[in-house]
């Protein structure tokens, strides 16, 4: 089974979005694949909608406590939200999530909670399970002023532990400003300062991807298969 890790700069950024868009070119493409968020943190109207939305990109066929087998009602860092309900995340349990899926598909997507160096247990963030798992990360990204930093920081975190990055992803989760001049750069910074690929680019609102090279659409099994 191969795999592609998901993270964000920051939490709300659209990681979701984007590992949905993912899942869902990857079914068109035929390949069987399935969604993995190790744990989720804040429930609305009863229900985990981030869990849901990955569902739904997967086929719908899928278990929702296998997509994500931790989920806490409170909206904050995984730990915090367990210690409301006087419970504590699994660390076993977010790696041995993924054993289910080998014999499902053929390519799974992990989604990360927030952003890579966010609390995951009492003694790990986001990053160590990322590099326990050792699929090449996508990274994605706010496309508006400011994000070149916020990448470039995550870029370092990623390196630091020596992760594979996969490229970024450039996602306009909030309506566009319209003197925000930043979204004709970005893309060209963060790829000149971060030595990475930015794959493409989410318009506020659409529900796919455009990518960078002019290309149809981005060949995420191709990713995937960058395991090193």
């Amino acid at each position: 089974m191969q795999g592609l890790f998901f993270t964000g700069t920051d939490t709300g950024i659209g990681k979701t979005w984007v590992t949905s868009i993912a899942a869902r070119h990857l079914s068109a493409q035929g390949v069987a694949v399935g969604a993995y968020k190790p744990t989720a943190s804040g429930v609305e109207d009863g229900r985990w909608a981030d869990v849901v939305a990955l569902g739904e990109a997967v086929g719908g066929g899928f278990p929702e406590e296998r997509i994500c087998p931790q989920r806490f009602a409170a909206p904050l860092a995984p730990p915090e939200a367990a210690r409301q309900e006087n419970r504590t995340v699994d660390p076993v349990l977010l790696r041995t999530g993924t054993e289910w899926w080998e014999k499902q598909v053929e390519v799974l997507l992990v989604e990360g909670v927030g952003g890579l160096l966010c609390p995951l247990t009492d003694t790990e963030t986001i990053v160590d399970l990322a590099a326990d798992l050792a699929w090449p990360l996508v990274i994605v990204a706010r496309n508006s002023l400011g994000t070149i930093n916020h990448t470039l920081l995550t870029i370092d975190a990623a390196r630091n532990r020596d992760l594979q990055i996969a490229g970024v992803v450039l996602n306009q989760p909030d309506p566009l400003d319209p003197l925000d001049r930043s979204l004709e750069t970005n893309a060209r910074a963060i790829e000149h300062y971060g030595n990475v690929d930015v794959l493409g680019h989410v318009v506020h609102g659409e529900r796919d991807l455009r990518p960078s090279d002019g290309t149809a659409t981005i060949d995420w099994s191709e990713l995937a298969g960058r395991r090193t």
